[in-house]
């Protein structure tokens, strides 16, 4: 049966040719450091990339143009949602309004039984809009220490008055400057002020502008408290010292108040003036609303048409 597993072909003397002397032989001597080399290892473990590992971010960091364009977008978006909600706030308020019977005077608070009403609606929180809010406030309450100024100094003349006959001028004219500043800076400055953040008019605002550059030349003029005046000022008190130390103090308070008076107006004349340039208001726009307030109004209606008729009629 081996007979015929063998190869025929073979060489009955070399069945194996790694038996072969010659060969056993050089294997038989190389060194156990050359059957151990692997050129792959290299004594070292293999390098493997630890999947945990960031990569590389080869994305461009933002410019600081880029980040400015951003954070001036981010504003621009918050002013906006501002805006709308005070739109939705204002537009339930006047809802309220109308389903409680309508805007109604409640300005200057009078009682109910007193006979004359109210004259102005006031309500700074829903008239005006919330990022001006602030500023009109300040204005209001600069105008009530404005009154207040008044009426102090009305005090501290009717003092000079008692301790110096002389001086009963300064008295008259300091009822005639409470009694008559108090309702005309409220109707001429103030109310400009709350109509023009109210409805955005440009013309209101220099109203405004213009005569409340001339009230702070008086509160200037009051405070020097030139004699004969009707105003504690400086030269008023140090005047009276002569006469009476105990009034001459009380008027030196009180021309401190009309210098505080004059400081704080120039303040928030200069803060107003800047909001202006943020808003839409322009002298062309003030000259448009004031054309069209002119031409819509009754009166210049009617005295318009009465001279096209005279004059019509002239020519005939």
């Amino acid at each position: 049966m081996s007979d015929f597993d063998s190869n025929p072909f073979a060489d009955p003397e070399v069945s194996n040719p790694f038996q072969d002397p010659s060969v056993t032989r050089v294997t038989q001597n190389v060194p156990s450091a050359l059957e151990e080399y692997n050129p792959f290892t290299d004594g070292k473990p293999p390098a493997i990339m630890n999947p945990t590992e960031d990569t590389l971010s080869y994305a461009q960091p933002p410019t600081q143009e880029q980040v400015r364009a951003a954070a001036e977008l981010m504003k621009r978006q918050e002013d906006l949602e501002k805006k709308s909600a005070e739109l939705d706030r204002r537009e339930r308020e006047m809802q309220a309004l109308n389903a409680s019977g309508g805007r109604k005077n409640n300005w200057p608070p009078l009682p109910e039984k007193f006979p004359v009403g109210p004259c102005f609606y006031h309500d700074i929180t829903i008239d005006i809009p919330v990022e001006f809010q602030k500023t009109v406030k300040i204005i209001y309450y600069l105008w009530m220490f404005h009154t207040g100024t008044l009426f102090a100094n009305l005090i501290g003349c009717l003092a000079w008055f008692c301790v110096d006959s002389s001086r009963g001028g300064d008295f008259g004219l300091a009822i005639l400057w409470l009694l008559m500043f108090t309702p005309c800076s409220f109707v001429c400055w103030y109310r400009p002020l709350y109509g023009a953040f109210r409805s955005d008019s440009s013309f209101r605002f220099f109203v405004f502008f213009f005569v409340y550059v001339c009230q702070v030349g008086v509160y200037v003029v009051q405070a020097i408290g030139l004699t004969g005046w009707g105003a504690s000022g400086w030269i008023s008190a140090l005047t009276c010292l002569n006469t009476s130390v105990g009034v001459g103090i009380i008027m030196i308070l009180i021309a401190g108040l009309f210098t505080a008076l004059a400081v704080m107006s120039l303040v928030m004349f200069k803060k107003v003036h800047g909001m202006y340039r943020t808003t839409d208001a322009s002298f062309e726009k003030a000259q448009q609303e004031f054309a069209s307030g002119v031409m819509s109004n009754k009166t210049v209606q009617t005295a318009a048409a009465r001279a096209a008729q005279q004059s019509f009629k002239e020519q005939i």
